[in-house]
């Protein structure tokens, strides 16, 4: 498992923070599972996009009832099988699909908050290393991460989304919003895929 400095900073977070954190993970996937989606017909990406919105929902209106539970149901018809493609994309895919998995049982139980952080912040950097592994044949490591460019982006982009995050006094919904819009305007993947 990759790990960096970010995440132990991000554990001292409040859990809105940790949400959002996650959250914003899940969209910087979402273009990988579109790409493998728009490449392979395998399902409509847009029900993805749904969960996802449905979760920013939580973090920006007071109101909203989300069942968790039934959004997970509906994810699990969304997630591919790495045995049926022989494409790469069908990995970044997956890892975009765990990812939000994660992030939906977290808010079923929230004592799983923090190690579902931290998880989710190393799948993201290691959907990075993956990729690079495949491309150069070269394995990334705890020990050689930091001479890894595209690693170290992502690491770069973690800590962009943390320092927004910790600003923040209280629970700022404007901030939550426009994270997201800034994700949202520019959608590029942890993996450099653009929508």
């Amino acid at each position: 498992m990759l790990k960096n400095p970010v995440q132990l900073r991000l554990e001292k977070l409040e859990p809105w923070q940790h949400m959002t954190f996650m959250v914003s993970l899940c969209e910087r996937m979402y273009p990988n599972y579109a790409f493998f989606c728009r490449e392979t017909e395998f399902a409509d990406a847009q029900k993805y996009r749904l969960i996802l919105d449905s979760i920013w929902e939580i973090l920006t209106v007071k109101s909203a009832k989300i069942d968790f539970e039934k959004q997970l149901e509906k994810l699990e018809e969304l997630v591919p099988s790495a045995e049926d493609y022989d494409l790469y994309a069908v990995n970044p895919a997956i890892d975009a699909c765990m990812a939000l998995a994660d992030l939906l049982h977290a808010l079923l139980d929230r004592d799983l908050m923090l190690e579902t952080l931290v998880k989710l912040s190393s799948l993201s950097a290691e959907t990075v290393a993956d990729l690079e592994f495949a491309q150069t044949g070269e394995a990334i490591s705890n020990d050689n991460q930091k001479a890894n460019e595209a690693v170290c982006a992502e690491w770069d982009m973690q800590w962009a989304i943390f320092r927004a995050l910790k600003e923040a006094e209280t629970r700022d919904i404007e901030l939550i919003k426009g994270l997201r819009k800034e994700l949202r305007e520019e959608p590029i993947s942890n993996i450099g895929i653009a929508l």
